[in-house]
């Protein structure tokens, strides 16, 4: 997969030109919106189990070292075999490395967010072992080679035609483009690579701390097969996904699935703990637990980041982004899109080389209210923001040009006073008189053509709001 995180500004131009998307994203929000609000009405005290799920998470990241060691404890009782990886790369190279002593020619996948970070299919291709995604979404997104365009939807976006010429091209099936007769294709495709298949990958989407337990959360039922059916089973896992107990994981089960598609509980709940026990006619010999820090603990150290490890890959905040809503997953450039990929991509990538990401937030706070993990996301874009204007190193931020730094200092005092901000409200009318048609600003100069671009400005009062309040004019709209 290319990261193009760079490339953000040219990709939401392509976003907002692409027609069928933008009938698309059209109609999402609505939809979302009401799956999501019907599902949470169901539940006795909607703000109180959104304020306990997000006390989960938050207790679960600030003692994530103590939770991680218990988990390994038992996970080891149950007869798993935990590894840990400190990088992407170190982690890659077990599951090759496993992947050889088994001799191991055929993998299936489950969805995993965690294995597209890692690029883990093109290293396995690399070393001659055929992987498939099973997800249909993600097995589509795999054949096209492109990155997620919806944390749970990662090809919701893409036409059922261009679907159709794929499945021709990769299975050599007869075209159709009637929706069951393409899953049907799907699933008979993809039901020969379980046959084949000596490893099964899967992601993680909990983790319990109590019990040992690894937690599959799917609509499909394709990742019971990639479980229960090869003889190895390797879970790919990040350190952020534990949660302390059994009951705690089941609370956040309901606002997860609740946030995703709507659904009090998904179609399938896979709940293991461990490789499959003497007498048991199905699971795997062996399960190994990859467990990935991947610059999370880099994240855990900052307490301005650290929160953002609580997230819980849910998608509620794309579907109420107004950007996203606009521009689509792609415009995002790496795995993580929306929100919260504008806070995860630079935190994983570089506040430098993904900043455009960041700047391109409204700060409405809708991430915010919607989010079943508490995440503050405008107080984290404002941060990231920070950071890149003063410059940080540990983030890989440099400082700005000077010219830029001077510009923000003065903006900063000049709003800071009274007296300051009134003149320089009188200051910036006076500037602005020359470029004013027909009422309105169609075009600015230099540093404020961003602002004009695509939509014009209103003109400034004649007479501002201050001076009409204190001369008593508070019912007038003149």
């Amino acid at each position: 997969m290319k990261i193009e995180v760079e490339e953000f500004k040219r990709k939401a131009n392509e976003g907002l030109n692409n027609a069928h998307q933008r009938e698309l994203l059209g109609r999402l929000p609505v939809i979302f919106k009401a799956l999501r609000d019907y599902s949470f009405s169901t539940l006795a005290d909607p703000k109180a189990a959104l304020e306990r799920g997000a006390a989960i998470r938050r207790e679960s990241i600030a003692n994530l070292p103590a939770y991680l060691e218990a988990f390994e404890k038992k996970a080891v009782e149950n007869g798993a075999n935990i590894v840990w990886a400190e990088d992407y790369r170190e982690a890659r190279e077990i599951i090759i490395d496993l992947a050889r002593k088994k001799k191991v020619k055929t993998i299936t996948k489950g969805k995993s967010m965690l294995t597209e970070e890692m690029e883990l299919n093109r290293a396995l291709g690399d070393n001659g072992i055929d992987v498939f995604e099973t997800d249909l979404g993600e097995f589509i997104v795999q054949q096209m080679n492109r990155t997620p365009f919806h944390v749970v939807g990662p090809a919701l976006n893409v036409a059922v035609e261009e679907i159709a010429d794929l499945f021709v091209s990769v299975m050599g099936v007869e075209k159709t483009l009637d929706l069951g007769g393409l899953t049907m294709q799907a699933r008979g495709f993809l039901r020969e690579k379980f046959k084949q298949a000596e490893m099964g990958i899967t992601g993680v989407n909990m983790a319990v701390a109590d019990t040992g337990s690894i937690i599959l959360v799917e609509n499909e039922g394709n990742i019971r097969f990639s479980t229960g059916g090869p003889k190895t089973h390797v879970a790919v896992m990040g350190i952020e996904k534990i949660v302390p107990t059994m009951d705690d994981a089941l609370h956040v089960l309901r606002l997860l699935t609740r946030s995703c598609t709507g659904q009090a509980v998904s179609s399938y709940v896979n709940v293991i703990n461990g490789p499959k026990k003497k007498g048991e006619p199905d699971g795997p010999d062996e399960l190994f637990i990859v467990i990935v820090d991947g610059g999370r603990t880099k994240i855990y150290a900052d307490p301005d980041f650290r929160q953002v490890l609580g997230c819980i890959k849910c998608g509620a905040c794309l579907n109420v982004c107004p950007v996203w809503n606009k521009i689509g997953g792609y415009a995002y450039g790496w795995v993580y899109s929306g929100p919260i990929g504008s806070i995860l991509n630079p935190l994983f990538l570089g506040l430098e080389r993904a900043h455009d990401l960041y700047h391109a937030t409204t700060l409405c706070g809708a991430c915010r209210e919607v989010c079943p993990a508490g995440i503050d996301h405008p107080r984290l874009f404002l941060k990231l923001r920070e950071k890149r204007a003063s410059g940080d190193r540990t983030w890989g931020a440099r400082r700005l040009p000077l010219a830029e730094r001077l510009t923000f200092s003065a903006w900063a005092w000049g709003i800071s006073g009274e007296g300051r901000y009134r003149t320089a409200g009188k200051l910036l009318r006076w500037m602005l008189k020359p470029f004013v048609t027909g009422g309105v600003i169609g075009k600015l100069p230099a540093m404020g053509s961003g602002w004009t671009r695509f939509r014009d400005l209103p003109a400034p009062a004649e007479r501002p709001f201050r001076r009409r309040w204190s001369d008593g004019e508070r019912g007038t709209t003149k």
